[in-house]
């Protein structure tokens, strides 16, 4: 859902910023790498400190760079694999901070094992749900469906509860209890997927073999009439 009505309206309003990049000579490779390390700054340094409105912010500031850099590929007609390939591969080191940072947190001063635990499997299941889509194109298939939680869902949801949670430190009560709710939430909605995503490319390779079979069946039949 958020990827196909926000990320319009993202790209709308984040256009005349790309065009002014693109003035300035900035590429989009260089965009999508500045991007990168500064969600990974502000997960790394100030999550596993408990400064999560802070990091929160700063994640945020960098994080439409994923959008901003495809924008300008777009203007300047450059759009490649290297650039896809990339912007993909670095997505997957910025998730991996963010989740990482919760799972230091609670592995150090949030001082919650099972909570650490959780982070963790946001983190793995993150990657994995990712993994299956693209490991599912790979060999042919169209792996035709999103999905509960995507990428997209998961950062809004652990970004937007992580910037209220961090409240707490400016005298809000009970507000950080919305992090471990969004980890949980995130969790389940991963395992959600992953199964949805496990099924369709079990049905899609199914029905592709059994295409495959009928073809080749075909053809003998074909061959054999011919002779």
């Amino acid at each position: 859902m958020l990827n196909k009505y926000a990320r319009a309206f993202f790209t709308r309003v984040l256009t005349p910023f790309a065009a002014f990049l693109i003035r300035r000579g900035v590429s989009p490779d260089t965009v999508t790498l500045i991007g990168t390390a500064g969600v990974m700054a502000g997960a790394l340094v100030f999550y596993p400190r408990g400064e999560f409105f802070w990091g929160t912010v700063v994640i945020t500031l960098f994080v439409f760079s994923d959008l901003v850099d495809g924008n300008m590929a777009r203007q300047l007609g450059r759009s490649s694999r290297w650039g896809a390939f990339l912007d993909s591969t670095l997505d997957r080191v910025a998730d991996g901070a963010i989740f990482g940072g919760f799972a230091l947190w609670y592995a150090g001063d949030g001082d919650n094992n099972l909570l650490c635990a959780v982070a963790i499997f946001c983190l793995a299941s993150g990657q994995v749900v990712s993994y299956t889509k693209a490991r599912g194109e790979s060999i042919g298939l169209p792996v035709a469906v999103n999905g509960l939680v995507e990428r997209a869902e998961r950062l809004v949801i652990s970004l937007v509860a992580t910037g209220f949670a961090g409240l707490h430190k400016f005298g809000v009560p009970g507000i950080q209890v919305l992090l471990p709710i969004a980890l949980w939430i995130v969790a389940v909605g991963s395992l959600v997927t992953l199964i949805q995503r496990v099924v369709t490319v079990r049905r899609e390779s199914a029905e592709a073999d059994a295409a495959a079979a009928q073809r080749d069946e075909n053809a003998s039949h074909g061959s054999g009439a011919a002779t």
